[in-house]
């Protein structure tokens, strides 16, 4: 538990690290859905996940990246399949094993630092053939919980970087066809029926209105300072790229009442298809954070 004025933020190791609750002034600003039952059990997403080793989807249960050829095995059940049968959202929401490494507060900020060896597990190094340490701060001060994650290449090979994270967001007490919805200028990135990427892109401007009865689930290329945000009943919860992360997820369903904002660090499937893939050499660590904000 991470406490501040107004600000509460929950996370749980033996759980993939997930945030499983985020309060404003004694109110939930995360979707629950299923709740930490359904995530450690069918890997249903909820609150605020860390995706890894990829955030959206793949194009197949095959994939070659950072010069490797993996076939995952979908009967171990370390990844599970969206509606269209394609693997989703990494091989972390069973994770029991996050080393905690500090935890504290003082009069201005609470944190906490954990980390998780990867490759501990040989059905997660079978998934993601690359050895690695994933280090995570989390940090909420002055009405901003700000995450930090970054990866540690601890073996001879470079680790391809593809993570992302989930905040499923709602607005307490106001109908969601009244919240304001505001993206920044972007490049928007066409996906076909499955949701991957058709190769279509196109220059999209900054907008701020009504999320109305409008269905989204669109992906973006963003600056590193990108700013999204919902606003509605006298409160505006903002999500802040703080550096690192260059692509966006926007997902809102009929079905719902939420809006997702999601930062990722590559494009949805870019360990099938290698666009804008980055590696951490051997020995070397990359990063990246964001910040959820409210007032």
């Amino acid at each position: 538990m991470l406490a501040g004025d107004d600000l509460r933020a929950s996370f749980v190791p033996a759980a993939g690290m997930i945030g499983c609750s985020l309060t404003h002034r004694g109110e939930e600003l995360l979707v629950q859905r299923g709740g930490l039952d359904a995530w450690r059990g069918s890997g249903r997403s909820f609150g605020l996940p860390l995706l890894h080793p990829w955030a959206n989807r793949l194009r197949d249960w095959r994939y070659a990246a950072g010069g490797r050829a993996v076939t995952i095995d979908r009967a171990r059940g370390v990844v599970r399949a969206d509606d269209n049968g394609l693997p989703i959202h990494g091989a972390l929401a069973s994770a029991e094993d996050w080393d905690m490494v500090d935890a504290g507060a003082d009069g201005s900020a609470a944190w906490l630092r954990a980390a998780l060896d990867y490759d501990r597990r040989d059905d997660r190094l079978a998934v993601f053939p690359f050895r690695h340490r994933l280090e995570l701060d989390l940090r909420l001060e002055g009405g901003a919980l700000t995450v930090t994650t970054t990866i540690v290449a601890t073996g001879a090979g470079a680790v391809p970087v593809a993570f992302g994270w989930h905040p499923w967001l709602r607005l307490p007490g106001v109908p969601r066809a009244e919240w304001e919805l505001t993206q920044p200028a972007r490049t928007a990135i066409a996906l076909d029926r499955l949701q991957l990427p058709t190769g279509e892109r196109a220059p999209a401007e900054a907008e701020r209105g009504p999320l109305g009865d409008r269905v989204l689930d669109d992906h973006s290329e963003v600056t590193e300072d990108a700013v999204f945000a919902i606003a509605g009943g006298g409160r505006t919860i903002t999500v802040e790229w703080a550096g690192g992360y260059r692509y966006a997820q926007v997902f809102a369903p009929a079905e719902l009442e939420v809006v997702c904002l999601e930062p990722m660090m590559a494009p949805v499937a870019a360990l099938s298809s290698g666009e804008d893939l980055a590696l951490v050499p051997p020995g070397e660590r990359s990063g990246a954070s964001f910040r959820v904000r409210v007032a």
